[in-house]
């Protein structure tokens, strides 16, 4: 079983973390309009985790799901980390990402990579959602961004304990697909390469993008195409720098990267093509790319979403980006899907 397999109404989910109070002190009436929304456009797939806003994403995203059968969507939630009911006095530190959820719950978050923890972790998410199973679970921010030099020792904590418990899980039955949820591609280049205990995907945020892909490229995704290994792309419009933010990163983005954005809105403005459309399509047309799950707080965002991946891009769109160096050389773009089955089909 898989990701691409499992899906109910075509790539596009959900990626809940906004939901956690991310950046900003997010009115609950909202946040159920925007799960809302999803729904309403089609969307089947929701992602979150304990970690957006100490169990808040999760909370909501639940609330609002309620409403509909279980069997009607695809839920997927991380484990590395464990939600503790005490209240956190402390200034909280999340690594690179700084006050990312300063809005969030007061909850003290503990790190738990291993596999009384992953259980612990899983059946806390199951309560906060309200529901009795879940699809997909990730393997959560086990990296350097949060770690630091540690992130190796973490990652072994992972791999003998969280990596069994998730694939004992799946041998069970009781999920369909697991793997690391990260926002950093080395991680994931271990994962695999295992050989006793190896994930079946991975939810790589951010390193798949139209800004930032070179790496991926570089081994990671052709191995997981090599090894049928499904990615879930996180991040799609980098922090929301690819969507009229100003964010890269979860940070301010810097003049090196405003540079290249405003570089590829003049090719977007060339061929009207919306920058949100080439965003989502460039991330799901490597082979490798399972499903793609951009996060929103507003509700109009949501129909954005939905129109970008069904908009209609000139080809010559595409050559451009490759010509202007906008994207690697060796990135797989939408026209090289249509080459290959116009080439099989013989026409010249």
């Amino acid at each position: 079983m898989s990701v691409r397999e499992n899906l109910l109404n075509g790539p596009l989910g959900f990626g809940a973390a906004p939901l956690g109070n991310m950046f900003r002190n997010i009115p609950a009436e909202e946040a159920a309009a925007t799960v809302d929304a999803a729904w309403q456009q089609g969307t089947r797939y929701f992602d979150t985790a304990p970690f957006y806003g100490a169990g808040l994403s999760e909370i909501r995203l639940g609330k609002a799901l309620a409403k509909h059968k279980r069997k009607e969507y695809r839920l997927s939630t991380k484990v590395g980390r464990i939600i503790l009911d005490e209240v956190d006095s402390n200034v909280r530190s999340f690594g690179e990402k700084g006050d990312l959820f300063k809005f969030g719950r007061p909850n003290k978050i503990i790190y738990d990579y291993t596999e009384k923890g992953a259980m612990k972790s899983i059946e806390d998410s199951l309560k906060r959602i309200g529901v009795d199973r879940l699809d997909f679970v990730w393997i959560h921010d086990v990296a350097r961004d949060f770690h630091g030099d540690e992130w190796v020792a973490q990652f072994e904590t992972a791999r003998k304990g969280a990596f069994r418990a998730l694939n004992r899980l799946q041998e069970e039955g009781v999920i369909k697909a697991w793997g690391l949820g990260v926002n950093r591609v080395e991680p994931c280049e271990l994962a695999v390469d295992m050989t006793e205990i190896r994930p079946n995907a991975l939810l790589v945020a951010g390193r798949y993008s139209l800004l930032d892909h070179e790496q991926a490229l570089q081994r990671l995704m052709p191995a997981c195409q090599a090894k049928k290994i499904d990615v879930v792309v996180g991040g799609p419009y980098s922090s929301g720098v690819l969507a009229g933010g100003s964010h890269f990163e979860y940070a301010p983005a810097s003049p090196e990267i405003l540079a290249k954005v405003e570089r590829i809105k003049a090719v977007c403005q060339k061929y009207r093509v919306p920058i949100k459309a080439a965003a989502l399509q460039f991330s799901l047309a490597h082979p490798a790319s399972a499903a793609i799950i951009p996060g929103a707080s507003k509700a109009e965002r949501i129909a954005e979403d939905h129109a970008a991946l069904k908009e209609t891009i000139p080809d010559d769109f595409w050559y451009d980006m490759r010509k202007e160096g906008l994207v690697a050389a060796n990135a797989p773009l939408p026209i090289d899907t249509r080459e290959e089955i116009t080439h099989g089909a013989g026409v010249r």
